[in-house]
């Protein structure tokens, strides 16, 4: 059996760090080894605790989410963890910025416990969730106002990485492209991949923002 997934939680609230923590830890293979109740905490904590994923609210005391995301998981991180930023809808103006500091996801306080387990799970793997219940709602909101804005690819896209930035920018998995595009997950892996390094973007969640940017996704459909 692997080790556990090893949680840093930071969230100024009490209740919710005790709720989160409940939650997790009724998932054998979910730790929680930290809490943190400032921004500053939550860094701190970070950098001694090195945990496999932290889980960042965006409004805390001392640092918000948004600059401790940035110390922690930003470009200028000498060692970048991964952060999921921790939200609810009226935050929606804070988490495009949160997504830039680094952020490799976002999730809602709401969130069902197994939503909340395997968006850590996909995040200690190096990879972000994007739940389809949210994405439209959210990445929408971040757009607003920047389509056509976001840079042209370095190179061209193909026909079929056309088709994958717009299946990952509408949440699905790797599994779920592979079988609508009748292709293999390490096939839809590879084409991934390749727009990560023509867009360019860090993770899945830039290349959802970059096609939501262009204007590529209709929110209602």
């Amino acid at each position: 059996m692997s080790d556990p997934v090893r949680v840093l939680l930071a969230d100024d609230q009490e209740m919710v760090r005790i709720g989160l923590t409940t939650i997790l830890e009724a998932y054998p293979d979910i730790e929680v080894v930290g809490q943190a109740a400032t921004g500053l905490e939550a860094v701190s904590l970070a950098r001694r605790l090195r945990p496999d994923v932290c889980l960042f609210d965006i409004r805390m005391p001392d640092l918000d989410g948004i600059e401790a995301t940035r110390q922690v998981a930003g470009p200028e991180a000498s060692e970048p963890l991964p952060v999921v930023v921790v939200t609810t809808f009226d935050d929606d103006e804070y988490v495009f910025d949160a997504l830039q500091a680094g952020a490799r996801g976002f999730l809602l306080k709401d969130a069902e416990p197994d939503l909340l387990a395997e968006a850590v799970r996909v995040a200690a793997r190096g990879d972000a969730l994007l739940a389809p219940s949210v994405t439209a709602r959210l990445l929408t909101t971040f757009a607003r106002g920047r389509s056509g804005r976001a840079a042209p690819p370095l190179e061209p896209l193909t026909a079929r990485e056309e088709s994958v930035v717009d299946l990952v920018a509408r949440g699905r998995t790797n599994a779920e492209i592979a079988e609508e595009l009748f292709v293999s997950v390490s096939t839809v892996k590879t084409h991934v991949g390749a727009l990560m390094d023509k867009l360019p973007a860090r993770n899945r969640v830039e290349i959802a923002l970059w096609a939501y940017a262009q204007g590529r996704i209709d929110p209602s459909s």
